[in-house]
């Protein structure tokens, strides 16, 4: 069954991409976030998925759920940075600084739907303009436009983002994508490919050191997550894949890539210590990026030239056992 049917959450249209493995739930007028990623085989939810009593939570803090798309990700000293010359402030909304962006509840508009022989597709937009307070904390206008690609056991995410604004800017995006561990963390494993680990002060903001990994080289091959407390900032080194994998102990689990140009940074985050979540966070650029003496090779913050498309891709494949 590839299709797409609809659906509501609190009175809020829903879209639903089916195949014969997965049910993607999607939910375009809060935030274009995928709130329930089903397992059709497993009978199993994979994500976080927000119940219809979390309606106030979720308005306050959509990225608690499910696959929130960060723009830009991570905290901002202050809230404040500069680039070229001009001075940006962003809301304080974590003590005294900013943390995961402008992109929260804004309503994206569906632009199309396909179905074919082989999987469906949703494809979303939403243009900053549209949001006063956005463009009040960053008054260049962006046109963000998603694809959602459901094939068999994969989805992939596609997001364009074109500048429509005047002058050069500094852009970032991160997913803050919530694993189910069921409750039995010691269960499950992830392996993620890095290089070493960003040194965080005691309020969670970068040095700009790179420190090497210590334990954590186990992520290298496969780290238990029994036991773990996890809110970490992870390198990939220049030969290694943009990809985690998080395994349960028969053999079931997901393939968790992205394009590895542009993302260069993951954290891992257990909420305390590991129990029923992971979220595995691919990032473009590092959290206070802008403020970091280093260039942009270390940051990882691209820079958007007036009329400039940034294609970026992701891709969420299950795995199943004896495959």
């Amino acid at each position: 069954m590839k299709q797409v049917t609809k659906g509501q959450w609190n009175g809020y249209d829903t879209y639903i991409l089916h195949s014969r493995e997965l049910e993607v739930t999607l939910l375009p007028r809060l935030g274009n976030n995928v709130i329930s990623l089903w397992d059709r085989k497993e009978e199993r939810q994979i994500l976080r998925q927000p119940d219809e009593s979390d309606l106030a939570f979720y308005i306050q803090k959509p990225y608690h759920f499910g696959i929130p798309l960060l723009v830009p990700p991570g905290r901002i000293r202050n809230g404040q940075f500069a680039f070229d010359g001009i001075s940006y402030q962003f809301d304080r909304n974590s003590g005294d600084h900013h943390i995961h962006g402008l992109h929260r509840t804004q309503a994206w508009c569906v632009s199309d739907i396909e179905e074919d022989e082989e999987g469906c597709t949703v494809t979303t937009e939403f243009t900053t303009t549209d949001d006063a307070e956005w463009i009040r904390q960053f008054p260049e206008p962006l046109k963000l436009e998603m694809t959602f690609r459901l094939q068999g056991p994969e989805l992939v995410q596609t997001l364009k983002v074109t500048h429509l604004g005047r002058r050069r800017i500094p852009f970032g995006i991160g997913y803050h994508t919530w694993f189910m561990l069921d409750g039995a963390p010691e269960r499950w494993s992830v392996t993620l490919p890095v290089q070493g680990v960003y040194e965080l002060n005691n309020e969670l903001l970068p040095s700009g050191q790179l420190l090497p990994l210590g334990e954590l080289d186990a992520l290298n091959s496969h780290m238990n997550l029994q036991g773990t407390n996890l809110d970490t900032a992870l390198r990939i080194g220049d030969q290694q894949p943009a990809e985690a994998f998080l395994m349960r102990d028969d053999g079931y689990g997901l393939r968790y890539s992205v394009d590895k140009d542009v993302f260069r940074h993951w954290v891992l985050y257990t909420k305390g210590e590991a129990d029923q979540f992971l979220c595995i966070e691919p990032l473009t650029w590092l959290p206070d990026a802008p403020n970091l003496q280093q260039d942009a090779s270390f940051t990882g913050i691209v820079t958007l030239e007036p009329g400039q498309t940034l294609v970026l891709g992701s891709s969420l494949q299950m795995i199943y056992p004896g495959q």
